[in-house]
């Protein structure tokens, strides 16, 4: 009963944040606006909406208005222009650039054509996931000495962070056994620009560290998580998330706690097939 009623809430509260960009197709709509709107996690509003939809919070937005904009360039004598303004386009050309690049064929060209059919679905791959039914854990505080990387993620020097890292360990004498690789991926790359987007690489250590030059030394908060194992290439990660927001997340009991996942590196990457990597990926429930 407490999944069903997860489940409708989840979904009540992406349908207020639909029902919102349906009715100010004509306006600006401001992202960090819907995510107040929603109530969800500040943390988790991209993934949950990106899960839950099939596509991004941006990309459903653009999408809904060209598909509105292709209903009245078919069934209506509204001039380009008038169509344009009605879905926030301020002039005649952006809306033919986004309509040509989406559809595959021009506004006007659209129009003079009776026959032709317009298939604008863009969901992301479902595939099947080598990935477990996550465990509840409570996690206690960890310390670690991190480095903090900035980029595109799939851009960033990770062997070098992790390398500086162990430099580290041994400068300062801190190995001991159970140390684990943790990763925070801080921003959504649909949302935040490259430039910005924030990774820190940690280290979790038994003794105590000081912070050297670009190495830093903090405490991961502990608390209730739900940890999924998965096996396989980190470039199915995405495809991982989309399965814990929109399908475990959806079925469980749990609510969303305001802090950032976290992912746990088994194997060495750099050592191991990407077939066989294994990954602890921690959603902080309540």
């Amino acid at each position: 009963m407490q999944s069903t009623d997860n489940r409708q809430l989840y979904h009540q509260k992406l349908n207020r944040v639909l029902e919102y960009i349906h009715n100010h197709l004509d306006e600006k709509i401001d992202v960090k606006a819907l995510a107040e709107l929603s109530h969800f996690s500040p943390f988790h509003f991209h993934r949950i909406t990106r899960a839950m939809l099939g596509e991004p919070i941006g990309a459903y937005i653009n999408r809904v208005r060209l598909e509105a904009a292709a209903k009245m360039i078919r069934y209506t004598t509204l001039s380009m222009e008038e169509i344009g303004y009605n879905i926030g386009y301020e002039t005649p050309s952006s809306l033919t650039k986004a309509f040509k690049q989406h559809f595959g064929v021009t506004p006007s060209a659209y129009r003079k054509s009776k026959t032709m059919n317009l298939n604008s679905v863009n969901k992301m791959e479902t595939t099947s996931l080598n990935i477990k039914k996550p465990k509840i854990l409570t996690v206690e505080d960890k310390n670690c000495i991190y480095i903090t990387l900035k980029g595109a993620y799939q851009k960033l020097d990770y062997p070098s962070a992790w390398a500086t890292l162990w430099a580290e360990v041994k400068s300062q004498k801190l190995f001991t056994a159970g140390i684990e690789h943790i990763g925070l991926p801080f921003d959504d790359p649909k949302v935040t620009e490259e430039s910005n987007i924030r990774y820190d690489a940690c280290l979790i250590i038994h003794k105590e560290a000081k912070p050297n030059g670009k190495v830093g030394v903090k405490t991961i908060a502990g608390g209730k998580f739900a940890v999924c194992h998965y096996q396989g290439s980190y470039k199915r990660l995405e495809q991982v998330y989309n399965y814990i927001f929109n399908t475990w997340l959806l079925q469980s009991e749990y609510e969303l706690r305001d802090e950032p996942v976290r992912e746990k590196y088994l194997n060495n990457a750099e050592k191991t097939e990407e077939s066989k990597l294994k990954t602890e990926i921690y959603i902080p429930i309540k």
